[in-house]
């Protein structure tokens, strides 16, 4: 296969309460905006980012990846340039790799899984104030990790997605969806190999719903195969809400 030094990753992780999302918006500030700024006075150019997704205003990314081209960097300029990229960067964004990848390689397109954690805080925690939906009263967590296991026996998602995007279907592989404790906090981790808009939050919602005994696990399923964004039950706020992980196939990369 043809290969293109000149292709690169660039892994990074942001907070999302001062952005837009991700995504280029008209008349507010993004992720992307600002980092293909800072690159192109650093490479003297235009640049443009492709990302492995796209994510709301308020949502955070552990690790987030998209791909841009520029001349050939070998791996000490590389380092410099996320160095200096850092030094550039407001303190909510940080620049961990660049990464040399195969000319065709895609961020969004070659992504063959995607994690996200959403966070749930049960006791008011001003420390967690942007990085958690604080929720008081109880929850069967235990059921919720029933509802959780029902949704890897589906893959129709058309309930959890926002509704009137353009996209040629709703299908989605969950390979991974858990709840797990620690203390007053509360997690939930989900795993598939692409994620609809809203669809995480639009989930995490419909199951509180379950662990507060508003619905039954047989309703859940209703939902999902009623395909009606209006049964599910209410999206999440968005600050407890982190993408954590991007999987790529190893073929893409470059060794150099």
């Amino acid at each position: 296969m043809e290969t293109n030094p000149n292709r690169y990753f660039l892994q990074l992780s942001f907070r999302g309460k001062n952005y837009h999302g991700w995504q280029l918006q008209k008349n507010a500030s993004s992720v992307q905006s600002v980092l293909e700024s800072a690159l192109s006075v650093m490479l003297g150019d235009t640049v443009r980012l492709t990302g492995c997704g796209r994510t709301d205003a308020g949502v955070h990314a552990r690790k987030f990846v998209a791909h841009f081209d520029c001349r050939p960097l070998s791996a000490e300029q590389r380092i410099r340039m996320a160095y200096q990229l850092n030094g550039y960067l407001p303190e909510d964004i940080a620049v961990q790799r660049i990464i040399p990848v195969l000319s065709n390689a895609n961020a969004r397109f070659d992504a063959v899984s995607r994690t996200y954690l959403y966070q749930i805080s049960r006791s008011k925690n001003p420390f967690l104030l942007d990085f958690a939906y604080y929720l008081f009263g109880h929850l069967d967590v235990g059921r919720m990790q029933q509802g959780s296991d029902i949704l890897r026996e589906y893959n129709d998602f058309t309930s959890f997605s926002k509704l009137h995007t353009q996209v040629r279907t709703n299908y989605c592989n969950i390979m991974e969806a858990r709840w797990d404790e620690d203390h007053d906090l509360l997690f939930f981790t989900i795993t598939a190999d692409r994620f609809l808009r809203n669809m995480v939050r639009a989930i995490v919602g419909t199951l509180l719903e379950l662990g507060k005994g508003k619905i039954t696990l047989d309703e859940l399923r209703h939902i999902i195969e009623s395909r009606n964004r209006s049964a599910a039950g209410m999206s999440v706020p968005p600050q407890g809400l982190y993408l954590t992980d991007v999987q790529y196939p190893a073929g893409i990369f470059q060794l150099s």
